[in-house]
Order: structure tokens, then sequence, then C-alpha cells
């Protein structure tokens, strides 16, 4: 649980870079990406302590949390991209 605080925050920042490096129109705004990067976050970190991946924490878990952070977000653009068509 120690981990926590940095996940939340490794998914804040990249909710923001995704909503800078992707702007335009979709339903959620701001708020909602950065929302959904927080929960990528902490959907992957949680998943690779529970699969007991990274061990005690460091540099592997933390990856894990941005990179669940940006699939999540791409997967959200993918789906609301194909509904708005």
């Amino acid at each position: 649980m120690e981990y926590v605080p940095v996940w939340i925050a490794i998914g804040l920042v990249i909710g923001v870079v995704g909503k800078l490096a992707m702007p335009g129109r979709d339903p959620g705004g701001f708020i909602v990406t950065i929302l959904l990067g927080i929960a990528g976050a902490l959907l992957a970190g949680f998943a690779c302590r529970a699969a007991d991946i990274g061990g005690d924490g460091g540099l592997a878990i933390h990856g894990a949390a941005a990179v669940g952070a940006a699939v999540l977000l791409i997967l959200y653009r993918l789906v609301m991209w194909s509904r708005t068509r």
C-alpha cells in the first residue's frame, strides 16, 4: 500500500501528458482523462503486486503502472473514437 500515492502520481502525469498529446474533443474531457490515467496506473500496480512482479517495488512496478495508465487511455480513446464515427 505504500506505493499507491506513487501510482496515483504516475497516473496523473500520464493522464495530463495523454490529454496534451491527443488534444481534441472527447466526451470525457480533461478530468476523465486524468482519472482514467490514475485508474490504469492503480490497476496495473495492484495487478503486479498480486502477481508478485517487481518484488519489493522499484522501477518494474512503477513502469508497469505507467504502461497500464497509457494502455487504458489508448483503449478509451479507441472506443470513443469508434463510437463517434
